[in-house]
């Protein structure tokens, strides 16, 4: 099966993959539709995020890679409705995001997401 993930600098040394932490976990979305990756892309760079490029790969591809570094994944499916808080990061992104020089950074430093973060995110929604 294909999905969609979030890449920047796609297809050389430097690139990386989107992903969020939540809790001291890192999780890869997966997107089902590319549609929805799309818009998360527009929520990112709205945020004055690097924009990322939607790129399909075989899921299993992506879960292996998760595996292997310890990350978790998520696949968003087409018309996801959140149910919690912590579903609602899979449509929109967090407030806070690593910088760029941070992506090969291995700290212990997590930035703890609150519901006002939650709220402000669900608000530019509207």
């Amino acid at each position: 099966m294909n999905i969609f993930v979030l890449l920047y600098n796609s297809g050389t040394d430097k690139e990386g993959i989107h992903s969020i932490e939540l809790k001291g976990r890192t999780i890869v979305l997966m997107f089902e539709d590319k549609d929805d990756a799309t818009r998360y892309c527009g929520l990112l760079e709205a945020q004055d995020f690097p924009l990322p490029s939607v790129e399909m790969i075989d899921i299993e591809e992506i879960k292996d890679f998760c595996i292997k570094l310890d990350y978790e994944f998520k696949l968003v499916e087409k018309n996801f409705v959140p149910k919690t808080a912590e579903d609602r990061l899979l449509i929109s992104p967090p407030q806070k995001n690593l910088e760029v020089d941070d992506w090969g950074d291995d700290t212990n430093n997590k930035d703890k997401i609150d519901i006002n973060t939650i709220k402000e995110n669900l608000e530019k929604l509207l």
